[in-house]
C-alpha cells in the first residue's frame, strides 16, 4: 500500500510517497507530471520509516548542507531505460552539474532527447537529482519544477 506526507519546503510543498520500505515519488505540488502514474489524492496520509528519513534528508538539503542520499531508501518504478538514466543521475556529485549530451554518453544512447524526456519524468526528485543537468553550454533547459526552483536548487547547492 502506498501512503503519502507532505513537506513543507522553502520552495513550496513537497508530496511525498512510499510503501513500507522506500520512497517511490516526491514531487512540488505543482510541477509537471505530479504524480507520476500515481493516485496521490487517493493515498492516505501515513508516516513510514522512508517518509521520514526522506523528510530528514529534505530538512538538511534545504538547511544547506549535503547530506547522503543513500539514507532514503528509493524505489523509482519505471521503465528499463528511465532505470538505467536515473541511476546515472545519481551519480553527479552534490554541487555539480552535467548535460543531457553527457548523460546520453554515460547510458550509452546517442539521443540526449530520449534522456530529457526520462529525466523529466523522473518520479523522485531531488533525491535523484534532476536539476543538476543543463542544456548545451551550461544552458539552464527543462525542468519539471520550473525554472525559477532548478536556479534556486543550484544556487542552494553551489553556496554550501
Amino acid at each position: 500500500m502506498l501512503v503519502q506526507q507532505t513537506y513543507h519546503s522553502p520552495l513550496g510543498p513537497i508530496t511525498l510517497a512510499s510503501t513500507k520500505t522506500a520512497v517511490v515519488g516526491l514531487w512540488f505540488q505543482d510541477q509537471r507530471y505530479y504524480g507520476a502514474r500515481y493516485q496521490v489524492d487517493q493515498m492516505p496520509i501515513q508516516t513510514t520509516a522512508p517518509l521520514q528519513q526522506a523528510k530528514t534528508w529534505l530538512a538538511q538539503y534545504f538547511a544547506g548542507q549535503n547530506p547522503n542520499p543513500k539514507m532514503v531508501p528509493l524505489q523509482p518504478e519505471v521503465m528499463p531505460f528511465q532505470q538505467r538514466v536515473l541511476i546515472a543521475l545519481q551519480r553527479v556529485p552534490y554541487g555539480t552539474t552535467t548535460t543531457y549530451s553527457d548523460l546520453a554518453a554515460a547510458v550509452s544512447t546517442p539521443s540526449a532527447r530520449a534522456v530529457g524526456n526520462a529525466i523529466g519524468h523522473n518520479p523522485i526528485s531531488l533525491l535523484i537529482p534532476c536539476h543538476r543537468v543543463l542544456g548545451k553550454n551550461g544552458r539552464l533547459t527543462g525542468y519539471a519544477g520550473g525554472l525559477e526552483r532548478k536556479r534556486a536548487l543550484l544556487q542552494l547547492e553551489q553556496r554550501s
